[in-house]
């Protein structure tokens, strides 16, 4: 057991769980009026579809699952990905509990017109329309492809390269068509996502850590 525990001890920066649910669940219970109508014109012109509701869904095992295969494969990668992920939706966090932010373009839903209205029927009812600005759907799934990208092991198979990608663009995509978010939340996560990438994924950052480790240890 004390193997076990030694082995996966990287395992201690899940715990930001236990920040971000109750900091989120607060949000969605206090930020329900007086908040700030995120709307571009491009929305307008965005129909309502509700089929996006299965890449919009499927984000939870993308998420998930990327998380738990670089936990077990490449631990390196794994806390970029999570430094990533966990550094951006703290920020988001941050910026919707200093300005209060949502949408009112949310179409009137028939549950049963089919499944997928029934299941965008139910999401609705259970998430509501505020805390959309920057997207973190959009935001954690630039994450997840930038991390499979990356990934040594993955670069090898193509077919999970597109698979990722075009997983990625449906679920940026899936956050509009349903009404979730206004198309300025996904460009400001994706401008996030870019801001991160440059910290934790570039060469220049690499290098400047060396640095500042070398000079430490000297």
């Amino acid at each position: 057991m004390k193997n076990l525990l030694h082995k996966y001890r990287h395992a201690w920066i899940l715990c930001y769980a236990f920040i971000y649910i109750p900091w989120f669940v607060y949000l969605e219970k206090t930020v329900t009026s007086n908040y700030h109508i995120m709307h571009v014109g491009l929305d307008d012109y965005i129909p309502f579809n509700e089929y996006f509701i299965i890449p919009y869904m499927l984000w939870f095992a993308y998420v998930a699952g990327a998380v738990l295969y670089l936990f077990f494969t490449n631990v390196k990668d794994y806390y970029k990905l999570c430094t990533m992920l966990f550094t951006g939706m703290t920020i988001s966090l941050l910026v919707c509990t200093i300005f209060p932010n949502g949408t009112d373009f949310r179409p009137v839903i028939n549950p049963d017109k089919n499944i997928c209205s029934a299941i965008v029927a139910w999401l609705y009812s259970t998430d509501t329309c505020t805390n959309v600005f920057p997207s973190i759907h959009v935001y954690n799934s630039v994450c997840v492809h930038i991390a499979v990208s990356h990934s040594e092991r993955l670069k090898k198979y193509r077919s999970v390269q597109i698979g990722s990608f075009v997983l990625m663009v449906s679920i940026c995509l899936a956050t509009v068509f349903l009404k979730q978010h206004s198309a300025f939340d996904g460009l400001g996560a994706v401008m996030m996502a870019y801001v991160m990438f440059q910290f934790i994924y570039t060469d220049g950052y690499v290098t400047s850590r060396k640095k500042v480790t070398q000079k430490a240890i000297s």
